[in-house]
């Protein structure tokens, strides 16, 4: 794509991911306040998947114009363009889906079905990833920018085709936020005289028409399982970024030829995958039949920062053991904690689960990374460089704060009977049927 040999591209462009993340949240919010979730979701859909195809024909125009040399700095511009794009509506969408799902299923369901769904995405993204280079060098990037557009419209086919079963049989999520349309309009009423069902429901109209920043906080206010969801994500993507960067340190110090580094680290993430999908297919849907979530949500950290400690207790830990420490933290993230983070969702009302977590999956996972990022950078500029035994020192400790902060969480998440319980009242609250 023209930016080999400029190493300040990568962060140059992360530094717009941010400020373009909460411009397509906010243009989210005022969709689905209007229109509700089915046309948000087909909407963001479909203005990514026009973003994609209007690049392709912009970059095969600049290309066929003949200077292809003098064309190049367009192409790079377009191409850093639609990477700050991509980084930032991915979540968007994606979180989506994953709100129709936490909204159709009821929480046992979620608990069975959620891990192999993961999965599965984590398997075609994998095929994906492994099959660009020959779609590049068949389609050219024009035709793979091309290609993504087209999957994302199919993307909204079928959810749209999901929508209309939803709507056939009586679980669109789009009946929750209609009747909670419809109790706002009659909220007025009540709070004149003096109900406080009535305050309650004026509250929740209050957040809906407030700025989507100030409707985060006040829903994070009304929902402290959100709040602390938000803080023990920060945590977890704190731990999971040292990591990394002790992971990548000593594969430097380990292994010095780089085309042998690039190929340990290649195995090295595909065991993850492996790890991750055996976690994902079979030991966590049969385990949730018997463990409750909020036993498995202290579970994670207590594991990792028994690694993490042993690495800490370590004079010169060894390029395995730093690998198998980093490998159990992504192989739990990518599996059982995506799983808990997504039934944590599932008992909760319409803007729980269609506003707080487009806010937490678009902000939680982004200022976790960026913010140990530059703690470690601020770190390093004020008492010189960390070696690799100083940072499992700072990595035990943030397993400690995130072990603090997945306690307090897992305080706050309702056990299967409970979230069941509030899965029922919330379907007969709106008139769905449910399954």
């Amino acid at each position: 794509t023209g930016f080999a040999g400029m190493p300040a591209a990568y962060p140059f462009a992360m530094g717009f991911v941010s400020p373009t993340s909460l411009g397509l949240l906010l243009l989210y919010g005022r969709v689905l306040d209007k229109h509700g979730p089915r046309a948000a979701l087909k909407r963001s859909s479909l203005y990514c998947a026009s973003a994609l195809g209007f690049a392709a024909a912009l970059i095969a125009y600049l290309e066929r114009v003949g200077a292809h040399v003098s064309a190049l700095p367009y192409v790079r511009a377009i191409v850093g363009a639609l990477f700050v794009f991509r980084e930032s509506y991915v979540q968007l969408i994606t979180s989506q889906h994953w709100s129709f799902m936490s909204s159709v299923l009821t929480p046992s369901q979620s608990s069975t079905w959620f891990a192999p769904i993961s999965g599965l995405t984590s398997t075609a993204s994998a095929f994906a990833g492994m099959g660009v280079s020959a779609l590049v060098e068949r389609l050219g990037l024009c035709g793979v920018l091309g290609s993504a557009a087209a999957m994302l419209a199919l993307s909204t086919l079928l959810t749209e085709g999901a929508y209309g079963i939803s709507e056939r049989y009586g679980f669109n999520p789009a009946d929750e936020h209609d009747e909670e349309v419809r109790r706002e309009r009659a909220a007025s009423a009540s709070t004149a005289k003096g109900g406080k069902k009535g305050a309650a429901v004026a509250d929740i109209a209050a957040e809906k028409k407030a700025g989507m920043v100030k409707k985060a906080a006040d829903l994070f206010s009304r929902v402290p399982v959100l709040k602390a969801l938000f803080v023990e994500i920060l945590a977890c993507q704190g731990v999971s970024t040292i990591l990394n960067v002790c992971y990548v340190s000593k594969l430097s110090q380990t292994i010095e030829d780089d085309k042998a580094r690039a190929g340990w680290s290649g195995k090295f993430f595909a065991v993850i995958n492996v790890v991750s999908g055996f976690l994902q297919f079979v030991v966590l849907p049969p385990l949730m039949k018997y463990v409750e979530p909020s036993t498995l949500w202290r579970i994670i950290p207590m594991i990792i920062m028994c690694f993490t400690a042993t690495l800490a207790f370590q004079k010169d830990a060894t390029l395995v053991m730093v690998a198998a420490t980093f490998l159990s933290m992504k192989a739990m993230e990518f599996s059982a904690r995506r799983m808990l983070d997504e039934l944590v969702y599932v008992p909760l009302d319409f803007d729980s689960r269609y506003v707080g977590k487009e806010v937490i999956g678009v902000f939680g996972y982004r200022f976790g990374k960026s913010g140990m990022s530059l703690a470690v950078s601020a770190l390093t500029s004020n008492f010189g460089s960390f070696g690799l035994t100083e940072l499992t020192y700072l990595t035990t400790a943030a397993a400690a704060v995130w072990l603090r902060c997945t306690w307090k969480l897992s305080n706050l998440v309702l056990t299967r009977e409970e979230a069941d319980e509030a899965y029922r009242k919330k379907k007969e609250l709106t008139g769905g049927g449910g399954k």
